[in-house]
């Protein structure tokens, strides 16, 4: 009996010691530790031209696995992300995508618009106080300084010491030098024309890096001089209308809008160059040369992070041009996927699988060719901006008895001389009204609203949402025309984009690589909240106007 209590008692005692050890080393492990931030070498963002969001789903059949695929299945697909103000445009966009926030806060109200204080118009790109680099042109006497907040490649700069490098690159020169901020390294676009040459400002430089000059001296642009044919058979392209139609443009020197379009033969009618711009070879053009800045310019080659900012401009001269339901569109997402695999390759063998962040999204979408709807029984049509015209000129010469109270009509927006009306001794607010209730009873006008209603209320929803997010003070117009769904004014042939619907502001949003978890979400995002997420995932400051939130459910900090 006392050997069995032994026992009993020896294995109690070792049963206490166990579990004493157990509680004594559970209670002294160190707590998990959570990154406070991702380091990537690399940021890469992308913004497609004019880029709908179905255009993911519609020619996701024809992709292939490196490119919009990849982003998807390895990345984040937010499906519900639209723009939140108007005029949905490349300016605007672009700005809007980097700053964080909306033309009321950026002031990027327009690629062009009617300034004010000068009493002309003026490009968002365009400052003649600097001068071209790297051609005899006046394309490079461009900057940034119209846009009035940060980016947030500049905040990269300011948190990095300026040891993070910021290059843009695009077709455009807007597409290069507004996401690339105020404090870039360097923007660079493309001149086009006789020369096929990539420029810039001496806002960044005084003359271009040996890198640059050496693509610039190399066949790389003068190869794509050849005729544009289907990449794949064109039976094969189910996702778009027929070849043959009258809602496409056609090119000069052409007898048919019908693929083949051979580029040599009309070569000198359409700009040399220039002609490139409209097919999918200008995007090949830019992923080119993006891929000799990430060499000539060693971006992700150390641990502190850079951001190579490149926008595809092709796609929205094809989109204008072509139309967003033509065999050209199809073929130009079909090559531009294979461009993005080739640029995703190489970041993966220079910068490193898993050390890289990229986003892609859209600077706007697009309206379907009304001509096209029309003849497919769907309401739409275009603005008789001619005969409008002449009917409002004939109302301000009866109400006010000169047409010189109204200076500028751009963007949908139509701009009142101040000055005139108060010498007239009218009331700007009362001016604001009887002119909105005068064109809202114009063919095609589906909604007006007034620079008073934009300073004196909050709107949370809806058109007048979007118009008061582009709506800046010191910028804007008097009155804002909104024109009736499906209503454009524009040429019969291609499509074109700009206004508040939805045709207008849905626009994909991907993103995947360091720092980015796998999934989808069918919660509304907007623009705005892209730059905040990039910044809480690198852990620096916000852009200094951003109005978005970051995008919590992408992020992974594990």
């Amino acid at each position: 009996m006392r050997t069995t209590n032994l026992i009993v008692s020896i294995l109690a005692l070792c049963m206490i010691s166990i579990s004493y050890g157990q509680r004594r080393k559970k209670n002294t492990e160190e707590p998990q530790q959570e990154l406070i931030a991702q380091t990537p070498k690399l940021v890469v963002g992308i913004v497609v031209d004019q880029m709908r969001y179905d255009y993911l789903t519609r020619f996701w059949d024809q992709y292939g696995d490196g490119g919009f695929k990849r982003m998807v299945n390895e990345g984040f697909n937010c499906k519900n992300n639209h723009f939140n103000y108007a005029p949905t445009s490349t300016g605007p966009g672009h700005t809007s995508v980097y700053t964080g926030t909306t033309p009321s806060m950026h002031g990027i109200i327009g690629n062009d618009w009617f300034d004010k204080e000068s009493g002309e118009d003026v490009y968002c790109a365009g400052d003649d106080s600097y001068a071209s680099v790297g051609t005899t042109s006046d394309a490079g006497q461009m900057s940034p300084h119209r846009m009035l907040t940060t980016t947030i490649t500049d905040q990269l700069r300011l948190h990095t010491q300026k040891r993070g490098k910021v290059i843009g690159v695009a077709l455009k020169d807007r597409g290069a030098i507004l996401p690339a901020g105020h404090a870039a390294n360097a923007a660079y676009w493309f001149e086009g024309g006789e020369t096929g040459n990539w420029i810039t400002s001496s806002y960044y430089m005084d003359e271009l890096p040996q890198w640059v000059v050496d693509f610039n001296e190399s066949n790389t642009v003068e190869n794509y001089k050849k005729p544009w044919n289907t990449l794949k058979p064109i039976e094969t392209y189910m996702e778009s209308g027929l070849d043959a139609n009258n809602y496409e443009g056609l090119q000069k020197g052409e007898t048919t809008n019908t693929f083949p379009h051979d580029f040599p033969a009309i070569w000198e009618q359409n700009g040399q160059f220039d002609l490139l711009r409209r097919s999918p070879y200008g995007n090949s053009i830019t992923a080119d040369f993006a891929l000799a800045a990430l060499e000539g310019e060693d971006l992700g080659a150390d641990t502190i992070t850079d951001f190579l900012a490149i926008s595809f401009s092709s796609t929205d001269y094809v989109g204008h041009f072509y139309g967003v339901n033509s065999k050209e569109i199809e073929d130009t997402y079909i090559r531009l996927d294979q461009d993005l695999a080739r640029i995703f390759a190489a970041l993966d063998e220079k910068v490193g699988q898993g050390e890289y962040t990229v986003f892609l999204t859209a600077d706007h979408a697009a309206i379907n060719v009304p001509s096209y709807l029309m003849d497919s029984k769907i309401p739409a049509g275009y603005l008789d901006m001619g005969g409008m015209q002449a009917k409002f000129a004939e109302f301000l010469q009866y109400k006010y008895g000169t047409t010189d109270v109204v200076r500028d009509l751009s963007n949908y927006q139509l701009f009142l001389d101040h000055k005139i009306l108060a010498n007239l001794d009218v009331d700007l607010e009362q001016a604001q009204k009887n002119i909105a209730m005068e064109l809202l009873s114009y063919e095609g006008i589906g909604q007006v609203y007034t620079g008073y209603q934009m300073w004196e209320n909050e709107y949370s929803e809806g058109i007048p949402y979007i118009l008061q997010n582009g709506y800046n003070q010191k910028r804007s117009g008097d009155v804002l025309l909104v024109p009736n769904t499906g209503y454009i004014s524009y040429s019969r042939t291609g499509s074109t984009h700009g206004s508040a619907q939805i045709y207008d502001t849905h626009v994909p949003l991907l993103l995947f690589g360091k720092g980015i978890k796998q999934g989808s979400t069918v919660n509304r995002t907007e623009i705005p909240d892209i730059a905040p997420t990039i910044a809480t995932l690198l852990g620096i400051a916000f852009p200094n106007g951003a109005t978005g939130q970051p995008i919590g459910e992408v992020l992974d900090f594990e």
